[in-house]
């Protein structure tokens, strides 16, 4: 199993005074950071994943559970008519996210704002969070990290003109959040409230055939 580089820092800050603590024969304070250390990895674990690459799909980009979809929550959508997929990941989900269609970044807007639970209602308007648009010919898929009680930072590997494919992988949320999927309303959606995704493997929407 890989690790995400980010979680090299935390996973040492926790291991490194565990040593310490193990050394010194005080296993009541090293084994409680080593669990830590171990919990850390296995948030920072990057599985390798196998996305269907068919043109007409919407990915999942995240692992979690579907919180929403259906017509895009005003105040929450973007500016026109778009169809809405809001996934919630617990901590115990894997955080790497991939890109859910294959095009070219046009878009990537950060938003400074709250740090209110990612299952919240308002968490999606108030929060901060980073939206990204990528586009494929007419068609354009808009896809928005957002922090959570406990994911204080999204990051953000790709810039506006990458070309990405299907599924690749383009950041991560450190620890609980949400991921808000927007997609045209000619899109037929997959998933309903409840269902639990996986990243650049389910099937979230897909354009009707041609």
């Amino acid at each position: 199993m890989k690790l995400d580089r980010a979680g090299y820092p935390f996973i040492a800050g926790a291991l490194a005074p565990a040593a310490y603590f193990l050394l010194k024969k005080k296993p009541g304070a090293g084994m409680p950071l080593l669990g830590l250390a171990g919990f850390l990895a296995y948030f920072f674990r990057d599985p390798d994943r196998y996305p269907p690459q068919h043109p007409d799909l919407v990915l999942s980009p995240a692992d979690g559970r579907v919180m929403v979809a259906g017509p895009g929550e005003p105040g929450v959508a973007p500016p026109g008519d778009w169809q809405q997929i809001s996934i919630f990941l617990s901590p115990l989900d894997v955080h790497i996210n991939r890109t859910p269609y294959g095009g070219e970044i046009t878009r990537i807007a950060y938003t400074p704002g709250k740090f209110l639970a990612a299952y919240d209602d308002r968490a999606a308007a108030e929060n901060e969070r980073n939206e990204l648009w990528i586009k494929d010919g007419a068609r354009t898929v808009v896809f928005r990290q957002v922090v959570g009680v406990l994911a204080r930072r999204v990051v953000c590997r790709v810039q506006v003109g990458d070309q990405l494919v299907a599924g690749e992988r383009f950041g991560l949320m450190k620890f609980g959040s949400r991921m808000d999927v927007f997609v045209p309303p000619e899109c037929v959606l997959q998933v309903k409230p409840g269902d639990v995704v996986r990243a650049a493997e389910t099937v979230l929407a897909r354009w009707p055939d041609a």
